[in-house]
């Protein structure tokens, strides 16, 4: 205190320099000023340090703040941090605690429910061996990571490619990945290229659902039923379908890096990027040649589902509705949204089990509830059996 004295004794002398007198006494000019204007409002009184603390606080503890949000959370239960937070502002206003500190006050005391997470029901564990010998044999498929334009709209092209020949077949900026307008994209392809043998895609929607049966989703559902076999890439690996993200890293260099000012003027930009890619660019792969060298449209474009032929003594029953409900033997079994509306064959195992095929491809088993029948023959074989209960045997 004596120091402080001192100074501003020195400093409200006439001629005084404040510079040099901070300097000597190791403070900065703001100290030194704001210890001088104290000095000069409330005389040596004013030299005493101010307590930091607020005059009025509505949470004044740590103790208080995390009582208030348990009370909160134990009048209203089922509600998350995001409303809880809401709630207590009505009373703390801006002393509310984050949404943040509510989450880790909740978890500290074990007040969060974790979610469970459905198991997947489909999983590939190999890289996929896929060998194009032909064009139309294999098609891949994805979406191109998303960029901006100048406008700050949002480019994210679906493109399709020609295993064999490299042709990309498009580059087509959709307004999002939804299934139907994914699948309109595909008509368009299907129409104007014919149909593949096969779609090479990854487990991304809207291809793939991996808590489907078969892994199917509505696209890829209804891929199978114009007889095209799904050729699914293992999660996490890109490089099962390295060609593909080959190709989307020359769009990166050559269209991304130069964002045009509208989506549409970045799909023209794209349309001259295919153009150029498969007419014009020559590649190493193919000797030398363009892919529109070795590329032609295949002869089957019709978009009506095949007719598979199966075993004699399989049922056939349609999926129906829109939650996909299939009626056996007047039961109905919920088999998933992305097979509603296709026909399913049931391949008999026991009484009591069959095996789901949509074309050739195995859907897997379904337990079924016992029929009447079954149920009558069991009481009836029940009834027959001679009682033995209570009897000893004769030595």
């Amino acid at each position: 205190m004596s120091l402080k004295v001192e100074f501003v004794e020195r400093a409200t002398q006439a001629g005084a320099n404040m510079s040099a007198l901070c300097r000597e006494y190791g403070i900065s000019r703001e100290t030194g000023h704001k210890w001088v204007k104290r000095f000069r409002r409330l005389g040596y009184d004013g030299l005493e340090e101010e307590s930091r603390r607020p005059d009025r606080s509505p949470v004044s503890t740590a103790e208080e703040l995390v009582m208030a949000v348990l009370h909160a959370r134990e009048a209203h239960p089922r509600w998350g941090a995001k409303k809880l937070v809401l709630l207590l502002a009505r009373k703390y206003g801006e002393q509310t605690p984050s949404r943040a500190s509510v989450e880790r006050i909740l978890k500290r005391f074990g007040l969060v429910r974790k979610r469970r997470r459905a198991p997947a029901l489909s999983i590939v564990e190999r890289a996929p061996q896929v060998v194009a010998t032909e064009p139309n044999e294999v098609w891949t498929v994805d979406f191109k990571g998303w960029w901006r334009t100048a406008d700050g709209a949002r480019c994210e092209p679906l493109t399709v490619r020609d295993a064999f020949s490299r042709y990309v077949l498009a580059a087509t900026i959709l307004a999002s990945t939804s299934t139907g307008l994914v699948r309109k994209e595909f008509e368009r392809l299907f129409r104007k290229y014919g149909i593949p043998r096969a779609i090479q895609c990854d487990n991304g929607t809207p291809f793939v659902c991996v808590l489907a049966r078969g892994g199917l989703s509505q696209l890829s559902s209804w891929w199978v039923s114009l007889g095209i076999r799904i050729v699914r890439s293992r999660p996490g690996c890109p490089q099962d379908n390295g060609a593909h993200e080959r190709m989307h890293r020359d769009v990166s260099a050559e269209v991304e890096n130069f964002p045009e000012l509208t989506s549409e003027a970045e799909q023209r930009a794209l349309d001259r990027w295919r153009q150029q890619f498969n007419h014009v660019r020559p590649h190493e792969a193919l000797g030398g040649k363009v892919p529109a060298d070795l590329y032609k449209p295949g002869a089957r474009r019709s978009l009506v589902p095949t007719h598979f032929a199966y075993p004699s003594g399989w049922l056939v029953r349609r999926v129906s509705g829109a939650h996909g409900i299939l009626t056996v033997h007047g039961a109905p079994y919920s088999i998933g949204r992305a097979l509603a509306g296709h026909s399913l064959a049931l391949e008999p195992l026991d009484e009591l089990r069959v095996r789901l095929w949509l074309c050739d491809l195995d859907l897997g088993e379904l337990r079924l509830s016992p029929s009447t029948r079954a149920m009558d023959r069991a009481c009836l074989s029940f009834i027959e059996q001679p009682l033995r209960r209570g009897k000893k045997k004769v030595a």
